[in-house]
Order: structure tokens, then sequence, then C-alpha cells
């Protein structure tokens, strides 16, 4: 589809709301190690995605489930609530380009 965002696109948007994500849990100090090697596992599976499917097109409908749960992360302010979703949001956003988690 011309004009279509990509894979490599939508993956980009949703590491760096997963950054913030990230940057919140982190201020659990006692799960700092956890929070960063799960964050590390998750980008290291979203990155393959990447590389295989990067440049493919994204349908609208796949856009916009990225784009909400991107938005239902930055709403999160409680850093117990944030790790809570380290491991949740990637497999949205997995889910959402038919990917396997």
């Amino acid at each position: 589809m011309p004009g279509s965002p990509t894979v490599d696109a939508v993956v980009a948007r949703a590491l760096e709301a997963y950054e913030a994500l990230t940057s919140l849990g982190e201020d659990v100090e006692d799960e700092w190690s956890y929070v960063n090697d799960l964050s590390g596992a998750w980008r290291d599976r979203l990155d393959e995605v990447v590389a295989t499917r990067g440049g493919n097109a994204v349908e609208p409908p796949v856009e916009a489930a990225i784009g909400a749960a991107c938005a239902e992360i930055s709403r999160l302010t409680d850093p117990h609530r944030a790790i809570d979703w380290l491991s949740t949001f990637p497999q949205v956003v997995l889910v959402a380009l038919g990917e396997r988690p």
C-alpha cells in the first residue's frame, strides 16, 4: 500500500514508548536488573521482526492497535504497574503484527 507505514516505523514508535515504560519501571530500585533484563529480551524479539519484515507495509488497523497500546502505556504513572506491562506491551505489539510473542 503506497503511503502505508512500515513494520520498522511502527516498531520504532512502540520501542520509543517502551523506553519510557522501562524508565518508569526502573524507579523500583529492587527490580532494576529484572526490568532491564526483561526489556532487553523483548527489544531483541522486536528487533528480529524488524530484521525480517521491516520494510513491509502495515495495514491501518494494525497501526491503530499499536498506537492505542502506546497511548495506554503512556498513561501509566505507577512504576509497579509499568513493570506489569513490560512483558504485556511487546506481546500486544507482536500479536498486532501477526507475530508470535
